[in-house]
């Protein structure tokens, strides 16, 4: 049976804020997440995601 943490949890675990969290799991960033009701339960194993947003701003600085 999987085990599964909140967004709060990800967030404190990943190091990252929960609405991060919570936008991650909206863009099915996160594999295997869940919605229950407001709360999204995330695979206690699931990896952070890489953040697709630092490339993007490298590449404009270096234009």
């Amino acid at each position: 049976m999987l085990e599964y943490i909140s967004a709060p949890e990800a967030a404190q675990k990943w190091g990252i804020s929960e609405r991060r969290v919570q936008k991650l799991c909206e863009e099915n960033r996160i594999p295997g997440v869940a919605k229950f009701s407001r709360l999204w339960l995330i695979p206690k194993d699931a990896e952070k995601p890489t953040d697709a947003r630092l490339k993007a701003e490298r590449k404009k600085k270096h234009e």
